[in-house]
């Protein structure tokens, strides 16, 4: 689908730090706009396509990964980017689908804009040529503290923490506080709600947001 072409349907992206409940909440809202008889589509970035998902190896569980430079991965992360907006979500509104994104652009913006300490003018610059005119039509925030984040990443059963998820606490911090900056400066746009809370009322707040949107 030509990126200037004005899709149908909505793409909602989920931003916070690792650990923050962004893939159980996207389930959960999936479930719901299915029984709204709604066509959904869950996305995760980095990866979506063939392309993607090799990055997403190499950003993520490549074990020389943790000497990747920030503009490496700004660059890695935006490649994949531009794929799945070109290969995956352009068509999939464009055929009047609700799409929602683990992460989009914004993840950028605060990971490696701010956590990173890269210059915002690139940053931008870089996001915006990967995903031309495909904006979110809200953008999720779960917010929770740093410490929270760490321990349900420790409570995780199975899974060897990627490199993201073994940054420090201070790490952490620049995070959060970068999303809350982001949603101050687009207010519009981004909705920061309190991860701490349960699940169950995580999803409410999230669908009452969302309800309106797509209305």
């Amino acid at each position: 689908m030509p990126l200037k072409e004005k899709p149908l349907g909505k793409l909602i992206s989920f931003e916070g730090a690792e650990g923050s409940g962004k893939s159980t909440q996207i389930a959960r809202l999936a479930k719901r706009l299915v029984k709204q008889i709604i066509k959904v589509l869950s996305v995760r970035e980095p990866g979506g396509t063939a392309i993607g998902e090799q990055v997403r190896n190499i950003i993520v569980h490549n074990s020389g990964g943790d000497e990747m430079c920030a503009e490496t991965e700004l660059l890695l992360f935006t490649a994949a980017r531009a794929q799945l907006v070109r290969e995956v979500i352009a068509p999939a509104l464009h055929d009047g689908t609700v799409v929602l994104s683990d992460r989009f652009l914004d993840s950028s913006t605060v990971y490696q804009g701010i956590a990173r300490n890269l210059a915002s003018d690139p940053v931008s610059l870089i996001n915006h040529f990967a995903v031309g005119n495909v904006m979110p039509a809200i953008t999720i925030v779960l917010d929770v503290p740093p410490t929270i984040s760490k321990n349900r990443i420790r409570q995780r059963a199975s899974d060897v923490p990627d490199r993201m998820e073994r940054e420090n606490i201070d790490f952490y911090q620049k995070v959060r506080n970068g999303y809350l900056l982001l949603a101050k400066s687009i207010p519009e746009r981004i909705v920061v709600i309190d991860g701490t809370m349960t699940e169950g009322e995580i999803e409410r707040a999230i669908w009452k947001v969302v309800k309106k949107t797509i209305a």
